[in-house]
């Protein structure tokens, strides 16, 4: 208990000091979103200044905080210009949508590292070991941007696969086998695309972590009574191999929620990225540091699941929190 105590405090100060960050560093930005309005010859100055004191903008900017910090109590994140709305329910709908996209490229990320990166282990050397670290390498300096636009002109040309959104039009009318298929479709291209980017970091972190344990006494020993190759493999290498394996995960997890923004923006995913990038374009500027406390979210509660999974799994995690 007071290890994942320690833990949550932890995240409460990062997240504390990532809001003020954020607030400070989008008070200072230059400019606001009612700067283009006085370009309006039929706004008058009284009007801006009595828009600009009904939602705050001439206060100080500590008392500015307070009202934001009060209305993240609440579950409003500060109030959308653009919008004319509370923040708090334009992301909780966004949101929903990213995690469902990244949750299943991460499944389907480690599915494909965990297996392929064992029998490259499992090969260290050899040709197929080779050609597979040769492929991890193109991979790697190929830039997500790059991946994305690629996966896009693919669906233009065969058109088998829709290029936008997150259903088609009249997908009320669908039966509900037709209902997930068209949304399967839909999250192809962009699950295809982040899954592929994080890919070849994951299948080296996997050979690596493998290729060192493979090496261990231990296992030789296995191997010598007779222990199928397969059993070593699979039951004993990778729970030794587990611990950097599982903190990778809780890593890889928070960083492809929070780093989805540019493939949602490329491949009109109607996620958290094109509603920030709008934010950011109309300077609606508690929409910006929404989302970006929100992704900082998603980044600290990728990290705890890989906590709490090492507590799990390693004894002298709790053994140590235990004794403190």
């Amino acid at each position: 208990m007071r290890y994942f105590l320690r833990r949550t405090i932890q995240a409460v100060l990062l997240l504390f000091g990532v809001s003020v960050l954020t607030f400070l560093f989008s008070a200072l930005a230059p400019g606001n979103y009612f700067d283009e309005m006085r370009l309006n010859p039929q706004i008058s100055s009284e009007t801006l200044a009595s828009l600009r004191a009904q939602y705050q903008l001439d206060r100080p900017l500590p008392i500015r905080y307070a009202y934001w910090v009060s209305s993240v109590l609440r579950g409003e994140l500060g109030f959308s210009f653009a919008y004319n709305t509370p923040v708090g329910p334009l992301l909780w709908v966004r949101a929903r949508n990213t995690l469902l996209l990244t949750l299943t490229a991460t499944l389907l990320a480690w599915a494909l590292a965990l297996p392929v990166g064992i029998w490259s282990a499992a090969s260290l050397g050899r040709w197929p070991d080779r050609a597979l670290s040769g492929a991890t390498a193109t991979f790697l300096i190929v830039p997500e941007l790059v991946l994305a636009l690629g996966l896009l002109i693919f669906a233009v040309r065969t058109n088998w696969f829709p290029t936008g959104g997150f259903v088609s039009t009249g997908f009320e009318t669908l039966s509900p086998a037709n209902k997930l298929r068209d949304i399967v479709l839909h999250m192809a291209l962009p699950v295809a695309a982040l899954a592929l980017s994080s890919l070849p970091i994951l299948l080296r972190h996997v050979r690596a972590a493998m290729a060192e344990v493979l090496g261990a006494p231990f296992l030789r020993a296995a191997e010598g009574h007779g222990i199928p190759r397969q059993t070593l493999l699979f039951k004993y290498a990778l729970r030794a191999a587990a611990n950097p394996l599982i903190s990778l995960f809780g890593f890889s997890l928070g960083a492809l929620l929070s780093g989805s923004l540019i493939v949602e923006v490329v491949m009109s995913w109607p996620g958290l990225g094109p509603l920030l990038l709008e934010a950011i374009l109309a300077r609606d500027v508690y929409v910006v540091i929404g989302g970006v406390l929100l992704s900082t979210i998603f980044l600290v509660g990728g990290n705890f699941v890989a906590d709490m999974l090492l507590y799990r799994a390693d004894p002298r995690i709790r053994t140590e929190s235990a004794a403190k």
